[in-house]
């Protein structure tokens, strides 16, 4: 058995040659040389540290920063839009409405949200490592590596008392300790209608011109009072120009930019495929229940917006892995680093085959796929009630464990989050749950029609019928009930009537014998084989670079700069788009649109429509690198200020999950100008711009300038 593959830190120390403006970085390994070479700026020590403790990872899966020292903090309205929907109870439907707190006293705290901020970075390779003892078998070297992890979390949690996560980087090659701390008593302080958010909607998604307005406003609390920060982002009334250097600190979800060929054929034909599929169901599933009635649609709103935004990120990802051109580069690659391994007999014997390895490990995924995604990934049981039982269940038996023998997601330092979740307050809707439920378990009996365990459950009954009978009987909605099951343990558990918990039991032994294959002969193998490939890249490459995107922090760099269309998009190809756009461009667009949703504009730009500034940009794109997770990231200039705020990719940048390509591909954000001007001469929040901008606003009839530097004399294009 090969020993643990390490990475000198040597080959970390400098930041690698990357191309074109390429790059998700460390904030502990940055792009130090290449933005000095390139742009002649000084990466200094103060300003990451200043723009680390600014940032904000919002725990729902996207990002934000801190834009006052009360406490003040912002992101996109697709990240928050979750508390907007979870707070519309009684009557009140924020996401159609909008949200506007005047005083703090009327910031609505959101039920289950939870804000991290990274306070420190500490490598901890050696000590996972040292977990692995000679003779081990790969799945026993898995075992014994999440154990030290799960264990050099707990320490130090109880030693920092913050947020404490083991981040594996190069499929295993490092390991990093993320210290973060916790915000969970965030309240919602403004939010824009959603046809100002989304404006464009589904069809405008991924595209560009773009004329979103999609921002909204959070506070974080620490002992009912607002947080003092010391660091945050101050706001860029001057914003930016053409060609202009720009900085991305976010979180980006997760790429698969050092996949071997047998895990990029892997999603190619068998991941996303199922995925597709399933998205697709129930994107229709969504709309249909949405169509019954005016509530039923604001009850699935903010699902059908996840599942029509994921559905078209994910065939940009499978753009990227049916072209030819990038897969035929991506072969040549790793052919390279093949080749110089089997040529040489003393790398060969240190590193053997670790591409078989994995080919071998994708196939078993092959194999157990069904049953991972429908028992184990509960895609067979959907619905929050489906899912508090599964969690119910598992953490009965999990959490009497010693903490580094349990799964990943029920050791101790995971805990506090899972509960936040469990005992969340938040509205649940039993026709919406019993809905998604039915047609999971349809879908379910469909891909696994001989399976004894589906059929097990079903029991005779068809899935709408046990779906109701599920959902009717169940108690689980009661925080109380939940609280008392899991307060309780095993004995609770086993002692149980309710319905969704006896399913949640009956398919329990399959799942977990199907996780076990997983862990052990899937994720040990890559973890294992995907460092020895990082290992073998950096040895044939000469150079370091950054690791794939972990839903941690990263720093991305890049410039402003339009570009020409190539048709992939809805703008016709050989347009040539400008870097940014306009609320004049809005409200042609609108027009355009025969003013029909969902280029409808919000009545309230449309009755604000003479004081507002049209000619302020609103929109704009650069090269930066992102990928899903970054939405909310602030967008910064040289001095470190706020520029902007990520919302999106062009269709183009989509393949990015891949391969990083600046000729088309663009990131989108939000420029703090517009900001400022719809919060002032659309929503009359005076107060809120104030505490973004610490100074009087500019009168309405102070002379403007361009996105370009110069006075207005003329209006430009309506972009």
């Amino acid at each position: 058995m090969r020993r643990p593959i390490l990475i000198l830190c040597a080959l970390l120390s400098v930041a690698g040659i990357a191309t074109a403006d390429e790059g998700m970085w460390l904030f502990n390994v940055p792009p130090t040389a290449q933005l000095k070479s390139k742009y002649g700026f000084d990466l200094t020590k103060a300003w990451l540290q200043h723009t680390q403790l600014s940032s904000v990872r919002f725990n729902n899966g996207g990002s934000g920063s801190f834009v006052s020292p009360d406490g003040l903090t912002f992101t996109n309205h697709h990240v928050g839009s979750e508390c907007i929907q979870q707070l519309s109870t009684g009557g009140k439907d924020y996401l159609k409405t909008g949200f506007h707190a005047k005083t703090q006293a009327e910031e609505a705290k959101c039920p289950d949200l939870e804000l991290n901020v990274l306070e420190d970075i500490e490598d901890v390779t050696a000590k996972v490592n040292a977990a692995v003892k000679p003779g081990m078998s790969v799945a026993d070297q898995g075992q014994a590596q999440r154990a030290a992890m799960s264990t050099i979390e707990q320490q130090c949690a109880i030693e920092t008392k913050l947020r404490c996560d083991v981040i594996t980087l190069y499929s295993g090659a490092m390991y990093h300790l993320y210290k973060y701390k916790k915000y969970t008593d965030v309240r919602l302080v403004f939010a824009p209608e959603f046809d100002a958010a989304f404006f464009g909607g589904d069809p405008d998604n991924f595209e560009y011109p773009r004329y979103d307005l999609d921002v909204c406003f959070f506070r974080v609390y620490e002992n009912d009072k607002p947080a003092h920060l010391d660091n945050y982002l101050k706001w860029s009334a001057a914003g930016v120009k053409d060609g202009d250097l720009i900085f991305v600190s976010g979180n980006p979800g997760s790429t698969g930019r050092l996949n071997t060929m047998a895990q990029l054929e892997f999603l190619r034909d068998t991941g996303y495929p199922l995925v597709l599929y399933r998205l697709a169901r129930r994107d229709a599933l969504l709309k249909k229940f949405g169509a019954e009635s005016d509530e039923n649609a604001r009850i699935a709103h903010e699902d059908l917006f996840s599942v029509e935004n994921s559905l078209k990120a994910i065939r940009g990802y499978n753009s990227g892995l049916v072209d030819k051109v990038l897969m035929d580069k991506k072969s040549a690659e790793e052919g390279k680093m093949r080749q110089a391994i089997a040529s040489d007999v003393t790398k060969k014997a240190e590193f053997g085959d670790p591409w078989a390895e994995i080919a071998k490990a994708m196939d078993t995924e092959k194999q157990i796929y069904l049953p991972l995604t429908y028992f184990e990934r509960r895609g067979g049981f959907s619905g929050d009630l489906a899912s508090f039982a599964r969690i119910l269940v598992r953490a009965a038996e999990e959490r009497p464990k010693p903490n580094g023998d349990r799964l990943r997601e029920y050791r101790d330092s995971a805990l506090p989050s899972l509960e936040q979740d469990l005992f969340s307050s938040a509205p649940i809707y039993k026709s919406l749950e019993r809905t998604e439920l039915a047609d999971s378990l349809a879908e379910m009996k469909e891909k696994m029609l001989d399976n004894t365990v589906v059929n097990r459950v079903l029991a005779g009954k068809t899935p709408a019928d046990l779906a109701q009978y599920l959902i009717d009987n169940t108690k689980l909605e009661d925080v109380a009930v939940r609280k008392q099951l899991y307060e309780g343990g095993k004995a609770a558990i086993d002692a149980s009537s309710d319905p969704l918990i006896k399913v949640m039991q009956e398919i329990e032994p399959e799942a977990r014998a199907v996780r076990k294959r997983y862990d052990d002969e899937i994720d040990a193998v890559v973890r294992q084989d995907g460092a020895a490939v990082a290992k073998i890249r950096f040895a044939t490459e000469g150079t370091a670079s950054y690791p794939d995107a972990t839903f941690t922090l990263r720093l991305s760099y890049g410039v402003m700069r339009g570009y020409t269309e190539n048709g992939e998009g809805t703008t016709p190809k050989g347009t040539k788009l400008p870097y940014f756009t306009t609320f004049r461009g809005a409200f042609q667009h609108a027009a355009d649109h025969g003013k029909k949703d969902p280029y409808k504009l919000a009545d309230s730009w449309t009755n604000a429509k003479s004081k507002i500034k049209l000619d302020t940009p609103l929109n704009a794109v650069e090269t930066a690198d992102i990928i899903g997770g970054n939405s909310g990231s602030p967008v910064i200039n040289r001095a470190g200020e706020l520029v902007g705020i990520i919302f999106d990719g062009n269709i183009q940048s989509l393949p990015w999950n891949f391969a990083y390509d600046d000729s088309i591909g663009r990131s989108i954000h939000v420029d703090s100008r517009g900001i400022l001007e719809a919060l002032r001469d659309v929503y009359g929040a005076d107060a809120l711009a104030d505490e973004l901008t610490g100074k009087p606003y500019q009168s309405a009839h102070s002379e403007r300038s361009s996105a370009n530097g110069s006075k207005i004399r003329k209006s430009p294009p309506a972009y």
